[in-house]
């Protein structure tokens, strides 16, 4: 549930972010406020909803992939994806209270600067999920009267191989001869 919680609110944030870019950027299209419900309706439908359409899309695809040469594959994937981005962007739209004036520059170059936008923002997904999930982590510690967790570092063999001797006492040699008897 947490990282469901922390997905989306990274998420979120960015894609907020680009509505508000694709509104300056754009003036066919007006965003405004309406970013923030926007952004709630393409952060569910880009966790839920894209990855649906890809795969459904992608099989549909591979029936026909053999007839296809390399170059002409490529294609199709990036018109599949270009697509992919066109129905969320309408159902943004639709959804919400952006608006849109014009077929081109409303609804094509929009799915193109949110392609862009979902680029970056796998790019920084990592980094900015790690941020949320502290963020969330101290937050539930407050609200539940304890403090936040501490810091800690990654696993290491040698921090294993300590956490294992501090539990039965053994050095790995001990046991490494323990067990051959």
């Amino acid at each position: 549930m947490k990282n469901m919680i922390v997905r989306f609110a990274s998420l979120y944030a960015f894609t907020v972010v680009v509505l508000l870019v694709i509104g300056l950027l754009m003036p066919t299209v007006r965003v405004g406020l309406h970013a923030l419900w926007a952004g709630v309706i393409l952060a569910l439908a880009a966790l839920f909803l894209k990855p649906a359409l890809t795969s459904l899309f992608r099989r549909s695809a591979a029936k026909s992939a053999a007839q296809r040469t390399r170059a002409g594959e490529k294609v199709v994937q990036y018109v599949l994806v270009f697509l992919v981005e066109l129905i969320l962007w309408v159902l943004t739209v639709w959804l919400s209270g952006v608006s849109v004036r014009g077929f081109f520059w409303g609804y094509v170059i929009p799915p193109l600067v949110l392609l862009i936008g979902w680029v970056i923002y796998d790019r920084v997904d990592d980094r900015m999920s790690a941020t949320a999930g502290r963020l969330y982590d101290s937050a539930h510690a407050k609200v539940r009267g304890g403090q936040a967790p501490a810091k800690t570092s990654p696993e290491t063999p040698q921090t294993r191989a300590g956490g294992a001797e501090l539990n039965d006492g053994l050095t790995a040699e001990q046991r490494r001869m323990l067990d051959e008897l």
